[in-house]
């Protein structure tokens, strides 16, 4: 199983800074999606930024929900200051 997410910050430009279980950070695109389905409704930027962490995904008040393995697996992680 891959790390989950634990703590999600939506961007101005349609990304998500998220944190994981196991303590990577990544940033995950949404642009590809805001034309899909029950995604579209996403495109109102002060919707896309009601986003919040639950059961390891990311979640918005109308019920999309993104697939955990995919935000840690297509997310592109950021390196850490060693």
């Amino acid at each position: 199983m891959n790390p989950r997410v634990v703590q999600v910050t939506p961007n101005d430009n349609y990304t998500l800074t998220l944190h994981f279980t196991n303590g990577e950070t990544g940033v995950y695109d949404c642009k590809h999606i805001l034309d899909f389905g029950v995604f579209v409704e996403l495109k109102d930027l002060a919707y896309f930024k009601r986003v919040m962490p639950f059961n390891g995904t990311v979640v918005w008040p109308n019920e999309q929900d993104i697939d955990p393995d995919t935000l840690y697996l297509d997310s592109v992680k950021e390196l850490s200051a060693v």
